[in-house]
């Protein structure tokens, strides 16, 4: 079969670990018979650099005829000035609004054998395997008025926190459809208690659960989810959020698994729908990164860890190209490499060889 992958690899260590998940989604046609056709783009930083912009059309053009999405990351301190016309964000923020990416989704498993790298006491890690899906076309990031400006008491800044009632049924019914998939447990967070988006975001919550009787539906303040995610992460199975909340408590939630960079995610535009095998897939193009910011003070070092972003590719063949057995082929090579005790500086705290960058993307490319 063939495919077209617009490839951003953007900022910082994005290059460095684009090409490990290249290499890897190789071999994985090397193995399976498919064909993908790769096209790349600038995005971030380096298209300021290029073309004045976060987000040029010539990127646009690569992504408006591709079947999905593979990017590194954006930003850095070079771009980083207050006056700044033009931020390195604005490319992602900017990509996600044009394809209508409402919904993202960060799975957080704890691999066996990093179980010493996490914070966490081991005893607590046990059984965590939960997904969160984050609304992202929303709330602060989004809504309007969004300025800053001079008063004679000294400078102002305003952000605006607005949802509407479609937008937070969408996102619900992406968690309760997941959920009937996997444990039939959604958490839905929210700050009822003080915001009226949060009562807002329960009362729909609460209606959706009801064309959904299988699913056990639970609201936790966002203070006290955060709480939980430490003292008691296997709580939870399926997570849903608005965008802010939703941007921090994956952060927190990737301390389990030992490293931001063990984390992939899909960024969707539409519902998930169930496979002959059961597995969830969507109907519409899709955004894959590791979570994980740019890293600009390692760039280029050879010790990004780019197991995230090799994930994140398998997420796309199973979200975006319903490759279920290729999905589960760089899955099975990522936790057999983990298991033989390579590792990557950053989830090395229990020894085991600690190889760069490029090697561990090796390491798992031969094992697809």
């Amino acid at each position: 079969m063939e495919f077209s992958i617009a490839v951003l690899p953007g900022d910082g260590i994005g290059p460095d670990v684009i090409e490990e998940a290249v290499r890897v989604l190789k071999a994985v046609s090397n193995r399976f018979g498919h064909q993908f056709d790769l096209k790349q783009g600038l995005i971030g930083g380096i298209a300021i650099d290029n073309t004045g912009s976060a987000l040029p059309d010539e990127t646009l053009d690569v992504i408006d005829n591709a079947d999905a999405v593979l990017f590194g990351a954006v930003g850095g301190p070079k771009w980083d000035a207050p006056n700044a016309k033009v931020r390195p964000e604005e490319g992602i923020l900017g990509l996600r609004q044009k394809l209508g990416l409402f919904a993202n989704l960060r799975p957080v498993k704890v691999q066996p054998a990093l179980a010493n790298s996490s914070p966490v006491k081991r005893e607590i890690l046990d059984g965590v395997d939960m997904i969160v899906v984050r609304e992202l076309t929303g709330g602060l990031y989004f809504a309007k008025p969004k300025k800053r400006w001079s008063t004679s008491r000294g400078l102002r800044g305003v952000d605006t926190l607005r949802y509407t009632e479609q937008e937070i049924d969408r996102i619900m019914r992406v968690g309760f459809e997941l959920a009937l998939g996997r444990s039939k447990k959604v958490t839905s967070v929210d700050k009822a208690n003080v915001l009226e988006t949060g009562r807002l975001w329960r009362e729909v919550a609460t209606t959706v659960s009801k064309d959904y009787p299988e699913v056990e539906l639970e609201h936790v303040l966002v203070d006290n989810a955060a709480m939980q995610l430490i003292m008691r992460p296997s709580m939870f199975d399926v997570i849903v959020s608005e965008n802010t909340f939703g941007d921090i408590l994956t952060d927190e939630a990737s301390v389990l698994s030992g490293s931001l960079g063990m984390l992939p995610s899909a960024s969707i535009a539409g519902l998930p729908e169930k496979t002959s095998t059961n597995a969830v897939s969507t109907i519409t193009m899709g955004l894959y990164e590791p979570i994980h910011g740019s890293a600009p003070d390692i760039a280029g070092q050879g010790i990004a860890n780019p197991i995230g972003t090799i994930l994140s590719v398998a997420m796309l063949l199973r979200h975006s190209l319903r490759l279920e057995h290729e999905a589960e082929a760089i899955e099975n090579a990522v936790e057999g490499v983990l298991a033989e005790g390579y590792r990557t500086k950053d989830i090395s705290a229990d020894g085991g060889d600690v190889v760069d960058t490029t090697r561990m993307g090796s390491v798992v490319a031969g094992r697809i």
